[in-house]
This record gives structure tokens, sequence and C-alpha cells, in this order.
């Protein structure tokens, strides 16, 4: 099976500027009384997630462990004209590929769960070591309570559409009997009403419990642990029933 991570033409494409400015808000709304300059993304990917931080003053810089991410990642900074900082690495070995520390170090797009569930403190511990004293830590992710609660098998996501054609994507959801899952990307392409094209991708995961997250922040001396629905502007929803929620912690000043 290819990897969609590969085929950055197809990711990209639900990269709209309506997402772009949806983003910004997010960051916007998080950022509120934080004294936050400098941003590394563990799981940059494109840059669909943390880009607008560099449009709001932020120093940015994005790891990932795919180089056809990393490249079209840098397109798009250049054609935004926006700097960004890239190299390519395992976030599970973020301190052989920086030695530099940040005011938060983040990761998104629901990332973490691409390691097992044992891996998660070490990864934890990895970012921790590169932030700041009084810095923060953050990441984002589904709500793989609720999913494992509900266990859908279909996710729907609206058309784009690019020029004259109309692009659909729906995951479907495979639940296997040692807890991780399997979500197949299926893609369609139609030009006047007829489908030309489909694409299949998978992509493994681990879901991962909050607590798990939460106990090792507190593990580590973080305070202020912010649990906020994602995106945060939709301040009214309850984190605890959105399909995405995000964390962000404060690093204990004396602990570094």
């Amino acid at each position: 099976m290819k990897s969609l991570y590969n085929s950055t033409e197809i990711y990209n494409l639900f990269d709209t500027e309506a997402k772009y400015q949806n983003v910004k808000k997010h960051w916007e709304k998080l950022l509120e009384g934080k004294d936050i300059h400098s941003f590394l993304d563990i799981s940059y990917g494109t840059g669909s997630l943390t880009l607008p931080l560099a449009e709001l003053g932020v120093s940015l810089y994005g790891s990932d462990l795919t180089p056809a991410m990393l490249a079209s990642g840098e397109k798009k900074a250049q054609k935004k004209r926006l700097p960004v900082q890239l190299r390519q690495c395992d976030f599970r070995k973020l301190t052989e590929h920086f030695t530099e520390t940040f005011d938060c170090v983040g990761s998104t797009g629901n990332s973490l769960p691409y390691v097992s569930n044992e891996e998660i403190p070490h990864v934890l511990e990895q970012m921790d070591s590169l932030i700041k004293k009084g810095g923060y830590l953050y990441y984002d992710m589904r709500n793989w309570e609720k999913i494992l609660s509900q266990r859908n098998r279909f996710y729907l996501y609206d058309p784009v559409f690019v020029d004259d054609v109309r692009v659909n994507l729906v995951q479907v959801w495979d639940y296997h009997p040692d807890d991780t899952m399997t979500f197949h990307l299926l893609y369609t392409f139609e030009r006047n009403g007829k489908v030309f094209q489909k694409e299949h991708f998978e992509e493994h995961y681990y879901p991962v419990k909050r607590n798990l997250l939460l106990n090792k922040l507190k593990e580590m001396g973080y305070t202020d642990i912010q649990i906020r629905c994602h995106p945060a502007q939709f301040n009214k929803i309850d984190p605890q029933q959105a399909d995405w929620y995000c964390v962000i912690a404060k690093k204990d000043p004396d602990n570094f």
C-alpha cells in the first residue's frame, strides 16, 4: 500500500484557504496571554497546522519523518513568503537533531498515536527537553475515547473542488483485536458527474487515552494544563465531546 505522505499532491488537496484562516484563528485564540515567540512542531507534515504561526510573528521550526512532506511544506512557506526552518527527524529522536530550546514544542495533526502507547512517555520527555523554562508543551489529536466508545466505521469529509474536478474523501475505520486501528483513506475524483480516478491509502494508529498523556505531563511537573476543543475558537464545545481536542501545558520554570 503506497503512503499518502509520499503523495503530497493528494494530501494537500484539502488544505484550502478557508482551512488556513481557521487554523490561524485557532492559534490566535490559543496564544492569548502566553509568551510564545518560538515554536517547534515535531509533526510538521506540509505545515497546514502550524504555518499560520509564522504569519503571527512566531519563529517557526518543524520536523517530520518524510522528506516529501517537508519539501512540500517548504514550497508552501515560500509561496506565502513566510520563514520556517525544517529538518527531517523521527520525533522519538528529537535530541539527536535539535540542541536549541523553544518557547513551545508541539505535535499537531493527531501524530502521537502513530507510535505505541509504551513509547508516548519517551516522546513527551524528548519534547520536554527542548522547552525553555516556563515554556509550553502542546499537542492536538482525535478524541480516541469517543471513537472507541462509538466505534463508527465511516468518517466523511466535505468535498473540495479543483477547477472542474470534485474530490471526495471518505475514511473507513477498522478496529483490531489488539486495540490498534487502521484508517482507510478513500479518495475519488469526479468530472461531469463521473468518477475517473480512485486512490486508497492506509494509516495505522495506536489509540491513546487522554489520561496517559495528562498523567505524564503532571509527572514532569507541568502546570496550568488546559484542555481545549480543536480548533480553540470553538470554545463553546465540550472538549470531552469534540471530535478533536488540544492540550497546552506550562513547564515549571524551576524544572529544567
